[in-house]
């Protein structure tokens, strides 16, 4: 299926809030009626024809937001540098305009630190920050101030809406998780997916985190991820996005075990954002594409059924096409 961007309502972290009841005065005769998430009113006669419109089969799924994901970005160089990657993507970030940004990690080189953050990565990146979601990758733990300490002195609140280094949030009807895979080993980060897992009334779910499960790349494969892995797929989670490696790699449906499963997730490894690249070693089961040595972002395409992707190239190119996935 296809979809074709358009302008969404801004999303937020997920939280419980009291909403604002409006009262709208009805005409005698009139209707009122709530089709496709609407509130429709129409004159004497006219609600239900209206509605029937409405929710005729013609009119077809909304047309959902567009979304940019990349890992691995911020090197320690500037757009003075010819050579400098950062400064490339983060145009191509300013050209799509996503409704959001999800960064997969190791968003700053080589420490991570606060000084870097802002001497590097907000010199480009850092335009999208308001519209950022990010997770922390290992680099981020290598900060002599502390594991996380750049990170979150620099994102604040963005990454750490409620005060942990892993959140969720909506947008339309997708439900999108943002984890920290550096620990993953940490009971109460599994314990809090359990219950937003449970929680989720969204139809379709996608997570992010920084080491991948599966990588045809120089890390390989991270086991880190499988529990991780298990508990999305039996809440029927559609895609996974990761870093860490830095080459795109896209994966058929699997499960945890890396078989190939067509009720498995759908793995996509976007460590291009700016970092130098990895070489492909041992090409794993089920990846459909491997494109290593070039730089850009990943322009995700999301439906209230489905999603399908693009890999952008630094130079606008397009060096992949996703096919196209139903939610489950």
């Amino acid at each position: 299926m296809s979809s074709t961007p358009r302008v969404t309502p801004t999303h937020t972290p997920n939280s419980r809030s009291h909403k604002a009841r409006w009262g709208i005065p009805v005409a005698m005769g009139a209707s009122l009626a709530l089709v496709g998430g609407v509130l429709l009113w129409s004159p004497a006669g006219q609600a239900e024809a209206d509605a029937a419109t409405a929710a005729s089969p013609a009119a077809g799924p909304r047309a959902g937001f567009t979304a940019v994901a990349a890992g691995d970005i911020a090197e320690q160089c500037t757009a003075s540098s010819s050579s400098c990657k950062h400064p490339k993507t983060a145009a191509l970030v300013k050209q799509i305009n996503p409704s959001f940004v999800m960064t997969m990690g190791d968003n700053q080189y080589d420490d991570a630190r606060l000084k870097d953050y802002k001497n590097y990565y907000d010199k480009t990146w850092g335009a999208f920050k308001s519209r950022t979601r990010p997770v922390p990758g290992n680099h981020e733990t290598y900060d002599p101030a502390g594991p996380l300490k750049g990170y979150k002195s620099y994102f604040g609140s963005i990454a750490y809406p409620d005060g942990k280094s892993y959140y969720s949030f909506d947008q339309d009807n997708w439900h999108f998780i943002a984890l920290d895979s550096n620990s993953f080993d940490d009971e109460d980060q599994i314990d809090w997916l359990k219950d937003d897992l449970a929680a989720n009334s969204r139809k379709c779910v996608a997570a992010y985190w920084h080491h991948p499960l599966f990588s045809s790349g120089e890390h390989g494969n991270d086991p880190v991820g499988r529990p991780v892995w298990k508990l999305l797929q039996q809440h029927k989670a559609e895609l996974v996005l990761n870093g860490h490696d830095h080459h795109y790699e896209r994966f058929a449906p699997q499960n945890a075990d890396g078989k190939a499963d067509p009720n498995g997730i759908v793995e996509l490894l976007g460590g291009m954002g700016g970092a130098h690249p990895y070489d492909i070693e041992e090409v794993q089961p089920n990846s459909q594409k491997r494109i290593t040595k070039t730089f850009g972002v990943v322009k995700l395409n999301f439906t209230d059924t489905g999603f399908s992707w693009n890999l952008v190239a630094a130079d606008g190119s397009t060096k992949d096409t996703s096919p196209s996935y139903a939610c489950r």
